[in-house]
């Protein structure tokens, strides 16, 4: 029988399968023919019916010989993440891709998570390592991770105890945890003060993080499209609705279509889409910038951390594309043939009122960042924390709708935060389209909207902005999802 415990180790290695391949966390594939040879007798061994193909059945029964004990649904995670023909079954080629492909992820999990660098792993360390991602485990609960990988009873794990553990294993504990409750930003709500996504070095390393960029920028476009109606309704009543204009949502609509047709209705959409891929190539070089900066040369960052460095990324990037936030708001409150088109509106507002305008609402658009980031990541580990404590017995993998859910509630709570920021933006960005109209700064313009139309006036137009969050987040997932597929993107 294959006996991992009889693996060649780093010193035996005679070569290895890439260059992330370290002599501290020897690779399982690398070892030349006896390797092979091994790889093979495992194959065999797992082979039950002897056809040259691995199934879900043959992998219960191979395992359970080698005293491996795995659930019908991590079978089928397995065959499913390295059956590349979709025949149903893993061949030698695949089996060994798969088990190669698994390996590179273990160990780069390993490596962040032996913070002393001594390729030990003890509970402190484990329980550090969670607490930067926001998840807090008691002492015993980190005893029960160690003893459940711990072979020798030092309580602590070196590579061979990580590796033997996770043989033929989709995921568990800790690297799960790392792998699946990221907080992912793919989902586009139509505002752009979120935390930039983290990427680990193995998509750094393979070029996934720009595909993962293009696919979520492409999926954002497409959502913020379908939702614009709904953003260009939210613009007029943030700036035109007041106690003595009420304007509902079905009265805005009758009000856009009859002014100018059922194309009024995309209205500043066009600029809404061009500033997606200039503004999101900035927020995560930046980010990245910021991190080396902070110091931080761990994979993930803690919360506060993110918190910091997505702020100040967001900042950098809004300041940087801030005069395209200026034109969709007034391409957005243009009216029938007053501009035609994108460059003509920033000609006339640039002779008209100078430089300056493109950076009006500046302020309280950059105030904004700060409730917005900080209370979405907040609410996203609060809510990640809950569910792993009382649903993550078999599996930290919360499922798509979780996960969904999740970030939709803490991107909701971000908004409604940040919501009279947001607004006072809008309305300083637009003042000079209003004539006779009062061209106040951000605390004059706060001062007036709450003594003229009451705290209620500070969230004109939040109805339709909750409305367009379900939809443009369903599209979102949906058009990014088959775009990852299209772009040969590998799931997290």
């Amino acid at each position: 029988t294959f006996d991992s415990r009889e693996r060649p180790l780093s010193g035996e290695n005679t070569g290895s399968c890439d260059d992330s391949c370290e002599p501290s966390y020897p690779c399982e594939l690398c070892g030349g023919p006896e390797q092979d040879h091994r790889l093979k007798v495992l194959f065999q061994v797992l082979d039950v019916n002897g056809d040259g193909g691995i199934c879900v059945n043959d992998l219960s029964i191979g395992l359970k010989k080698l005293g491996v004990h795995r659930t019908e649904l991590e079978l089928m995670k397995i065959v499913k993440a390295g059956d590349k023909d979709l025949d149903g079954q893993l061949d030698f080629e695949e089996f060994v891709h798969y088990l190669r492909d698994h390996e590179k992820k273990l160990r780069l999990v390993f490596k962040s998570l032996d913070k002393k660098n001594d390729g030990r792993i003890d509970k402190q360390e484990i329980m550090q390592s969670l607490r930067d991602l926001g998840v807090n485990i008691s002492e015993q609960q980190a005893e029960k991770i160690l003893k459940s990988m711990d072979k020798n009873g030092t309580m602590t794990i070196d590579w061979n105890e990580w590796r033997d553990y996770h043989l033929l294993h989709p995921a568990n504990n800790i690297p799960e945890i790392i792998l699946h409750w990221k907080h992912s930003t793919i989902f586009d709500v139509g505002e752009s003060l979120m935390v930039p996504d983290e990427f680990t070095a193995e998509e750094k390393k393979t070029g996934m993080w720009w595909r993962h960029l293009v696919a979520g920028g492409a999926a954002g476009a497409v959502s913020r499209t379908c939702t614009a109606p709904l953003d260009r309704l939210k613009v007029l009543m943030q700036v035109h609705a007041s106690r003595t204009n009420s304007m509902c949502i079905a009265g805005g609509f009758n009000h856009m279509i009859r002014e100018g047709g059922m194309r009024s209705l995309w209205r500043g959409n066009g600029m809404n889409v061009i500033k997606i891929a200039p503004e999101s190539a900035i927020k995560f070089m930046a980010y990245e910038q910021i991190k080396r900066l902070i110091g931080s040369n761990q994979e993930t960052l803690g919360i506060l951390e993110r918190f910091v460095a997505g702020s100040l990324a967001g900042a950098i990037a809004q300041s940087s594309i801030y005069p395209m936030e200026v034109l969709k708001t007034r391409l957005a409150l243009r009216k029938t043939g007053q501009f035609s088109g994108i460059a003509d509106c920033a000609k006339h507002i640039f002779r008209k009122e100078g430089m300056t305008a493109f950076y009006k609402g500046y302020i309280p658009n950059l105030i904004g960042i700060i409730p917005y980031a900080g209370i979405d990541l907040a609410v996203y580990e609060t809510l990640k924390n809950s569910w792993l404590q009382r649903y993550a017995t078999d599996s930290a993998d919360p499922g798509v709708f979780v996960l969904l859910a999740c970030g939709t509630t803490s991107s909701t709570c971000g908004q409604l935060a940040s919501y009279p920021l947001a607004l006072v933006r809008t309305r300083m960005q637009a003042q000079a389209t209003i004539e006779g109209g009062p061209q106040m700064t951000m605390s004059g313009l706060f001062k007036h909207i709450v003594k003229t139309e009451g705290a209620f006036g500070l969230y004109r137009g939040l109805a339709p902005n909750f409305m367009k969050v379900i939809p443009a987040v369903s599209i979102s997932y949906v058009v990014y999802e088959n775009l990852k597929m299209s772009l040969g993107v590998v799931s997290r």
